[in-house]
Formats: C-alpha cells, structure tokens, sequence
C-alpha cells in the first residue's frame, strides 16, 4: 500500500502534557510498515479539536486518517460525535468487529462508540485510546485495509461468493 495517512490522538492529559500518548506512535509505526508516509501523531484535547484535525487530515488529501482516544462514555469522550459526521459512507461492521475482539479480553470494551467509514475516499477509522483497544483495531483492518481502500477506487472486486 502507499498514500498518506495521519494518526490523531484524542486526549487532553496528553495534549497538556500531563500524560504520555501509548498509542500513536503504535498506530503510526503500523501505518508505515504498510507503506503509508505517516507523520508523528496529531495530539489534541478531546472535543472540537479532534473534528478539527480529522477535517485538517482530510484537507491535505490524507488516504488514511485513524484516531485513538475519546471513544468512551466518559463526559469528555466526544471523537464519535466529532467524526460521524464527516463520513459519507459508514462501516459499523468494522466496530463491531472491534469491540467482539476487546470483549474476549475484556468486557468493557463493548463500550466503545467508535465509528468508521470514508470521507470521500480516504478511510476513517476511531480506535479506543488503550493499546488493547489499538491493538484489536489494528488486527481488525490488517487483512482488509488494502481491499478496502482499492475497492472505494473502483480498483478491487467484490467478494466473489
């Protein structure tokens, strides 16, 4: 795979400093190992803020835009409502997925209000912000994110079952 993508990390401890980001770079090491040009994660308080960044990623042509954090049910947690949307086209199927990996593991992870799906073409995606919750994310769209990207471009076929 090739193009662009950008990480941003919902988090306002971080954004401030107060506490280290354990998932963007997991998300941005992964995203480059797949040929992506990924730069250093975007880190922002939850809120406005990441509607802001996703739409800056989107703006600058991004071919992949993932976030981490924000997607819980705590008063601040507001990434859904900030990316949803920007989606012209929604994959629940991929959250779903998402959240039946992280409740083998840990029950809480039925929580997760992430969404994902495409601005136009470019694939967005909202992971939990716990590398569990990355890490089951990132194993969600490993064997898919090629197809997925190829067949919004008219490039890949459909499944032929």
């Amino acid at each position: 795979m090739t193009g662009s993508a950008v990480v941003v990390v919902a988090s306002t401890s971080a954004a401030a400093g107060e506490a280290p980001d354990r998932t963007g770079p997991v998300i941005r090491d992964w995203l480059a190992a797949r040929g992506f040009a990924a730069a250093a994660p975007r880190i922002v308080p939850d809120g406005p803020a990441v509607g802001a960044a996703v739409r800056a990623a989107l703006g600058a042509g991004a071919d992949v835009v993932i976030t981490t954090g924000g997607t819980g049910i705590s008063p601040d947690d507001a990434t859904p409502e900030q990316v949803a949307p920007l989606l012209d086209v929604s994959l629940p199927g991929l959250i779903e997925e998402l959240r039946r990996r992280g409740s083998e593991q840990v029950p809480t992870a039925l929580l997760t209000r992430g969404v994902a799906g495409f601005a136009g073409d470019a694939f967005v995606m909202t992971l939990p912000g716990s590398p569990g919750g990355v890490r089951d994310g990132l194993a969600v769209l490993e064997p898919i994110l090629a197809h997925l990207l190829g067949q919004r471009r008219g490039r890949a076929g459909h499944d032929p079952r």
